[in-house]
């Protein structure tokens, strides 16, 4: 899944990058709410981490502007643990908020909750058939089984599973699994469902030619 973190604070910023890229995530970064609005509308992100302190634009007017025309789920960074800061954040559009400062793991607990939240899945744990995919241990199972999946096979099967029954195309793929450093060739999402299928079995994936894949429901 992809996350942009928009912190203006550069330590706290680095962190929360490379622990969410430790975890698997594409993630972009903006130091300042210009640059942060641009990219969150530029782009379609699973989860957006706003800072609410920022030069140029707060995060307060950039979630108010952002709400016009996105639902993307926002979890708010705030310095502030005043309930009056809180309920703004909330009454704005915020998913979520986290008062610094924070431990990374919940950080990332929180990440996963609404992304799972935002796709309609209450649980942390998807069975499609006989394969079991454990979002909050990022794993997953075959009967009963552990497979080793990359870090980006998981977050394709992940992805397509979170939307399974609905078409997936090859541009949606690209715009979720992969950041804006990413060099990634046109046939690498190719390359990936293959390798899937190996593991997982060819039935999973259903692809579209010219059109994209699925998972069925």
């Amino acid at each position: 899944m992809r996350v942009l973190v928009i912190e203006d604070e550069p330590d706290v910023r680095r962190a929360v990058a490379e622990y969410l890229r430790e975890e698997g995530y594409a993630v972009d970064a903006a130091s300042d709410g210009e640059e942060g609005q641009f990219k969150a509308n530029a782009w379609e992100y699973d989860v957006i981490l706003l800072d609410v302190m920022l030069p140029k634009v707060d995060g307060w007017r950039l979630l108010a502007e952002l709400r016009k025309t996105k639902r993307t789920p926002v979890l708010m960074l705030t310095a502030r643990d005043a309930v009056t800061d809180r309920v703004r954040g909330l009454d704005t559009g915020e998913d979520d908020y986290l008062v610094k400062p924070f431990e990374l793991s919940e950080m990332a607990a929180r990440v996963r909750a609404l992304i799972r939240r935002s796709a309609g899945q209450a649980r942390p744990v998807i069975e499609v058939g006989d394969v079991q995919i454990d979002t909050t241990a990022r794993t997953v199972t075959r009967d009963g089984a552990a497979v080793n999946l990359s870090a980006k096979e998981y977050a394709l099967v992940e992805f397509l599973a979170i939307h399974r029954g609905e078409l997936v195309t090859r541009s949606m793929i690209y715009d979720h699994l992969f950041d804006e450093d990413d060099d990634s060739l046109s046939n690498l999402v190719d390359v990936y469902v293959s390798n899937i299928r190996k593991k997982l079995g060819r039935d999973l994936i259903t692809t579209r030619r010219g059109q994209g894949y699925l998972i069925h429901g």
